[in-house]
């Protein structure tokens, strides 16, 4: 395990949070991609804050941006936009890493609403489904851009780390809307300071891929799954040495320690910034924009 990634989980998560982007391994032998296409995705893998200072040129992030508003977007609205920040101290307090350029997905309704405003159209987003439907494009948008990235030799971190902390800094560093917009998730691009040891790796049977109904798991299988976690030559978990701590399987540590470890009572910070944002729907539902 990196040093940074030893950091990371020692810390709590000051202003971390990382996302493992990586579908990679799993127990179950597979073919060989058959194209271009599937190869990058199948070589996609998360940097953990061990970037390099290589700079990635500036052509590379246009082409990365290009491709990533080529995602589908529900009505055709790409309800997100992206704040690019090269500067390295800029990306560390906005989501707890650096590495040659930061892109800071948001959910965003406010284009949408300046040009429906603009032509004396009235319309708020002031309800979850909007809070879903635009995450879901700005997700859209997110994985999009990853895969864009590896397919010019370009690795990536996805990371929470922009919900740690106070959130208020990035409205204060970053100029944000307060109204109908709200920061997703960080991009990290970059290039690996050294090859990672291994590739992640993910599950993909039985509570992964259900065909024609949702089947629920078994006892057997689920043992079956906390196995494979388990399984440290799968590298399937966050840390490898959970065992360390006294616990009989890794999911134990998961739950306990990593889950466990920021649990505390009352509203969370994320709740009453969706809620200052406008996202949380009233007792009368919808309301136009004034």
């Amino acid at each position: 395990m990196s040093a940074s990634r030893r950091r990371f989980l020692r810390s709590g998560v000051t202003l971390g949070g990382g996302l493992l982007a990586a579908p990679a391994l799993s127990g179950t032998p597979t073919s060989a991609p058959t194209n271009e296409t599937l190869r990058t995705i199948s070589s996609l893998r998360t940097i953990h804050g061990d970037f390099s200072d290589k700079q990635i040129p500036d052509a590379d992030i246009e082409q990365i941006l290009g491709a990533t508003v080529r995602a589908a977007s529900a009505s055709a609205m790409q309800s997100y936009s992206i704040v690019v920040v090269r500067d390295p101290e800029a990306q560390r307090q906005i989501c707890g890493y650096r590495g040659s350029c930061l892109l800071l997905y948001l959910l965003d309704y406010t284009r949408v609403l300046a040009t429906a405003k603009r032509l004396g159209h009235e319309y708020a987003p002031a309800n979850l489904e909007a809070f879903v439907t635009g995450s879901t494009n700005t997700i859209l948008a997110v994985q999009t851009a990853v895969i864009a990235a590896k397919s010019l030799g370009i690795d990536s971190l996805l990371t929470n780390g922009v919900h740690r902390g106070d959130m208020e800094r990035l409205w204060e560093m970053l100029g944000l809307p307060r109204q109908y917009c709200f920061p997703l998730i960080a991009l990290v691009l970059g290039y690996p300071a050294k090859e990672p040891a291994f590739q992640k790796g993910r599950l993909k049977g039985p509570g992964i891929v259900h065909r024609g109904t949702f089947h629920p798991l078994t006892d057997e299988e689920a043992d079956a799954i906390v196995g494979q976690y388990d399984d440290k030559a799968l590298h399937l978990g966050l840390v490898e040495d959970w065992d360390k701590n006294g616990h009989k399987h890794y999911l134990d540590w998961f739950h306990k320690d990593w889950i466990g470890r920021n649990a505390r009572p009352g509203e969370t910070q994320i709740l009453q910034r969706v809620r200052q944002a406008g996202f949380i729907e009233s007792a009368g539902g919808r309301h136009a924009i004034s």
